[in-house]
């Protein structure tokens, strides 16, 4: 995937509540679903006077920093801007990750259950983030598993024309290290094979070790990093 290729399936399947062009720099209203909706983006090129404009047109700082950046990350970074969350990105062949899971220990469904949300609003997955995956118009599921006849994971899966994107996996405290994850990414990769999908993909934080462990025994391959830039608010007259 070119980091064009991800920045659209991310904004696909995990999309803003609204966004507008100021300038070279693309402006995000995320409605509280988190960073990856809330950030702006430079969408083309840019000039210190531009880049002040977009700053100052957002009460709370915040930008993408995708590879090729790398301008505006220095710039950002003599103004104070801080890294936040480095992230990486995944991708491998959908066929590659089918397989059989174990019996009721998965199911895709949509909307999501009420067993679902609560497992996500464990994890800090609010009604902002579920107003999220409401808001994608392609095809969608949320993904329930099921451990000792108990809710024990859910993650949600979007397409945008080939490609996958999985998105809010979380495996409650109590089921981690037992196959949850695994049961939920095969899962996923069944559905997105019967959605029409080609290749698989998602995101994760660079900190999260253990993910990154499971994705790399998969045999998924690194196909691109990103961080934000945050910044304090502007001054206001």
């Amino acid at each position: 995937m070119t980091p064009d290729h991800l920045a659209a399936v991310m904004e696909a399947t995990w999309p803003p509540a609204a966004s507008r062009d100021l300038g070279p720099f693309r402006l995000r209203d995320g409605a509280g679903g988190g960073k990856r909706v809330s950030a702006a983006s430079a969408e083309g090129a840019w000039d210190a006077a531009a880049l002040e404009a977009a700053i100052a047109a957002m009460a709370e700082p915040l930008f993408l920093i995708r590879q090729g950046d790398a301008a505006l990350d220095a710039a950002l970074a003599a103004r104070g801007f801080a890294v936040v969350d480095p992230v990486v990105a995944y991708a491998a062949p959908v066929a590659s990750l089918q397989g059989e899971t174990p019996f009721l220990s998965t199911f895709a469904h949509w909307p999501p259950l009420e067993a679902a949300r609560a497992v996500w609003a464990e994890g800090g997955i609010g009604p902002a983030r579920i107003a999220v995956m409401q808001r994608v118009q392609g095809p969608k599921t949320a993904l329930m598993a099921r451990a000792d006849d108990r809710p024990a994971g859910a993650a949600f899966v979007a397409c945008q024309d080939d490609v996958a994107m999985l998105h809010a996996l979380e495996v409650r405290s109590a089921q981690r290290r037992r196959g949850v994850a695994g049961h939920l990414l095969t899962a996923a990769a069944n559905w997105a094979a019967e959605a029409g999908a080609t290749l698989f993909s998602l995101v994760v934080t660079e900190r999260n070790t253990a993910a990154r462990a499971l994705y790399d025994r998969l045999g998924m391959r690194v196909v691109g990093q990103y961080h934000y830039r945050a910044g304090p608010a502007p001054d206001r007259p």
